[in-house]
């Protein structure tokens, strides 16, 4: 383990293009909602669990994580109720619509059902004073607050600044995924001035929160993230003609040099049709979803980090000799095709994989893995 931490370092370099790697990297996305199922504890992975206890939950997954990985995986600096910023409205709640804790897993719905309903909404947002709208009323007072007694300023990746449902997969959430194909078809200038509306809101929602964030001139080259599982849902030409444009208009504004504003996508869906449109934005990095491997990928992205491709339900049913193979699959890949991938979920890491499971991730690397 530690030779394989060692190699693992050296493979992240230069985005996993290092030459002088002696391995595929690893890179598994592993967040706290995995910490339940595996120390066997009660909680909501995607719900409110009370600070302290989280701290305790991660410290103790972290003491198996280190007898089994090697290293301690997760932050344990869990933030405290007195350090957290007030709730920011997202970027849904613009639009009139309501996440929803459901099973398990959170969905944004809306009662938009008729193109009345969308354009009477868009009329309201386009009035909106949008800084008004998703900070709360307490929010200047809490973040002098919270910055005078601990020095923290508010992130601007966070709340949705520069991490959002991509453009695709909100429309579809407000407006059902029908009716927004249909509203394409039927109804396109409407469609293009929903579209429009969503890539003005999220430059809006970027810039509140990095003025917040004391972030100036995009100095610290954040870059933006987009989660947008549904644009498996659209053809390539209503991708072309609808949401490739939010992408662009975002990216040039919030992440406008790639060399060194990282530009990502994650599509845990079957999307491969739309390579070769979002291979012309210079993605830094991209996760993709399980069908969608990376000989596909690099003929279109040549100089892309790929974050994949192990199936999450491989790894959620914690069958190792199919990590294993699916492992050694991708690795086989990234050495003919010029490294580049990063080893990780197609999609999420699930609560239920276990601390063995991501051992013979690791352990697939190492023995198949090798440059």
């Amino acid at each position: 383990m530690e030779q394989f931490w060692k190699d693992n370092e050296l493979g992240l370099k230069d985005n996993c293009f290092n030459p002088d790697a002696p391995q595929v990297p690893f890179g598994l996305n592993m967040g706290t909602e995995l910490v339940f199922a595996e120390l066997g504890v009660e909680g909501d992975p995607w719900g409110y669990t009370d600070p302290m206890v989280m701290r305790d939950y991660v410290r103790r997954y972290n003491d198996k994580a280190e007898k089994i990985l090697g290293r301690r995986i997760m932050n344990e600096d869990y933030p405290l109720n007195h350090q957290r910023f007030p709730k920011v409205r997202l970027h849904g709640e613009v639009f009139g619509g309501e996440y929803k804790l459901v099973d398990g897993v959170v969905w944004l719905e809306s009662d938009i059902k008729t193109p009345q309903d969308l354009e009477k909404m868009l009329d309201h947002v386009d009035a909106m004073d949008l800084r008004s709208f998703i900070l709360p009323s307490n929010w200047d007072d809490e973040v002098k607050r919270i910055y005078e007694q601990t020095g923290i300023r508010p992130d601007p990746r966070l709340n949705g600044g520069r991490r959002v449902r991509g453009p695709v997969t909100l429309a579809m959430s407000i407006y059902g995924v029908e009716n927004t194909i249909y509203l394409m078809c039927d109804e396109p200038d409407l469609a293009h001035r929903f579209f429009d509306t969503i890539g003005s809101v999220l430059i809006g929602y970027a810039d509140i929160l990095d003025a917040e964030a004391g972030e100036r001139n995009n100095e610290s080259h954040y870059g933006y993230r987009f989660f947008d599982d549904n644009c498996c849902m659209l053809s390539a030409d209503l991708y072309e003609e609808f949401a490739y444009p939010v992408l662009k208009r975002v990216f040039e504004h919030c992440c406008p040099d790639p060399k060194v504003d990282p530009r990502y996508q994650h599509s845990d869906s079957a999307m491969g049709h739309l390579l070769p449109l979002l291979g012309t934005l210079d993605f830094n990095g991209v996760n993709f979803g399980p069908t969608v491997l990376l000989d596909q990928i690099r003929p279109h992205m040549p100089h892309t980090r790929v974050d994949g491709c192990l199936n999450p339900m491989t790894l959620w049913r914690n069958d190792t000799e199919a990590v294993i193979e699916e492992v050694r699959r991708d690795c086989e890949m990234a050495k003919a095709l010029g490294r580049g991938l990063r080893i990780d979920a197609a999609g999420s890491t699930n609560q239920g994989t276990k601390l063995t499971t991501i051992r013979a991730v690791m352990h697939a690397i190492q023995k198949y893995g090798r440059y």
